[in-house]
């Protein structure tokens, strides 16, 4: 990944859970999506259609997505998942802490 690009961190995995993927995440995920892209967590009044019909075709095409993914792996389970999550944000704030003292 070039330097400065980042994935959002707040755009979850949603393929391959049991049960799947429910319409509210695949929305919260668009909605962060055209967040990003955008540089607007809440769009002015003229931008609002617009940001509002990108969510709705993002999260269109999220939906087609995920319906047609195959995997022969089992379904992940969500609160294990939520679980790896938890060690890694720590173990990230853990090293970006001593690498802010290293830097002083």
């Amino acid at each position: 990944m070039e330097k400065g690009f980042f994935m959002c961190r707040n755009i979850k995995v949603l393929h391959n859970f049991k049960p799947p993927a429910t319409d509210e995440e695949i929305g919260a995920s668009s909605l962060q999506f055209v967040r990003k892209l955008s540089g607007f967590a809440k769009p002015s009044k003229a931008n609002e259609p617009a940001f509002t019909r990108a969510v709705d075709q993002v999260a269109q095409a999220a939906r087609e997505l995920l319906d047609s993914l195959v995997t022969n792996a089992p379904p992940r389970d969500r609160e294990v998942e939520a679980a790896k999550a938890l060690v890694r944000g720590a173990h990230r704030f853990l090293h970006s802490d001593a690498e802010h003292v290293a830097n002083c």
